[in-house]
């Protein structure tokens, strides 16, 4: 993409978003994501109510009264969004291809937790673990988060998963909110444990879950589950390179592209599950906002982790 191009449509990204911070999002991240642990406040009289386990016996001794530690949320939070950049993200037969739709989506996120004084980071990923941005503040740092995703270069082959988030289990020190957005197409050691995968990519999964916030957002193209009426179509699957040719006049060959869909999709789901990391559905067809706005009321309502 020549870069006035690519400026241009990080600017439309930038204000498309902008405003949707403002409408759908606005105020609903804050009381959906609480920070990262608990920082000392103040030590003060134990009243009636309060928890005893909360006591400072140290005060407590030297005084002869009770005393109690107090401790506020230390607000600030890490979000890190491990983007897909492997080819098929470049596809798109609606509003966006997917790579727009997680740059867009990427940069709804990013420019919310900006506006609560959260810190972003950004990990790339292919066939192999590709840029990586420290997490920081500021609207520039959003901006090339942006930037990046939509810059970066379509890596051929299956994305090796297992490795980035096995690489992102060591390399996010500090618990904070995860964003993996891929499309999980192609992607490598797709296979599970009862196959006798030792590589399996839910195994890492699980792990990064359990030390972060995890959410999946799995991006689909309307193209990719329907296929439609018109006649004999030349195909390309960009992941493995394979050409083939397909009659979509064909009821049964339409019948068995939408059966291939729904197995990608309960195979995912089902190593998702498996690893209790929510997920979240992002379609190109569809407003980009809805899902993170969904994602921000259910959390709301049940509570943050």
């Amino acid at each position: 993409m020549l870069v006035p191009e690519l400026m241009a449509r990080v600017q439309q990204i930038h204000l498309r978003t902008h405003k949707l911070v403002n409408t759908a999002l606005a105020g609903s991240y804050r009381s959906t994501f609480h920070g990262t642990g608990l920082e000392f406040q103040e030590v003060r009289m134990y009243q009636p109510g309060d928890d005893v386990r909360a006591i400072d016996w140290n005060v407590t001794a030297r005084t002869g009264e009770p005393f109690i530690k107090k401790y506020a949320e230390e607000r600030e939070l890490t979000v890190h969004l491990l983007v897909d950049s492997s080819v098929s993200m470049d596809f798109g037969s609606a509003r966006f291809t997917k790579r727009e739709a997680a740059a867009q989506f990427a940069a709804l996120v990013a420019f919310v937790a900006m506006r609560n004084q959260d810190r972003v980071g950004l990990g790339l990923f292919g066939p192999e673990p590709g840029l990586h941005l420290d997490a920081r503040k500021g609207n520039r740092h959003v901006l090339r988060v942006i930037r990046e995703v939509m810059a970066a270069r379509p890596t051929q082959g299956p994305s090796d998963l297992a490795s980035m988030l096995e690489h992102s289990a060591r390399g996010l020190k500090r618990k904070g909110m995860v964003f993996l957005i891929s499309d999980f197409l192609g992607v490598r050691e797709q296979a599970g444990p009862e196959d006798g995968d030792a590589g399996f990519w839910g195994d890492h999964l699980r792990s990064l879950a359990t030390r972060h916030d995890l959410i999946a957002v799995r991006v689909v193209d309307p193209l990719e589950e329907t296929l439609p009426k018109a006649g004999r179509i030349h195909a390309f699957e960009a992941t493995s390179g394979r050409r083939m040719e397909l009659d979509s006049s064909s009821a049964r060959v339409r019948r068995a592209w939408a059966d291939a869909a729904e197995e990608r999709k309960r195979r995912v789901t089902s190593v998702l599950q498996r690893a209790r990391v929510e997920s979240v559905e992002l379609r190109t067809d569809q407003d980009i906002a809805d899902p993170l706005a969904s994602l921000f009321r259910q959390r709301a309502r049940r509570g943050p982790r």
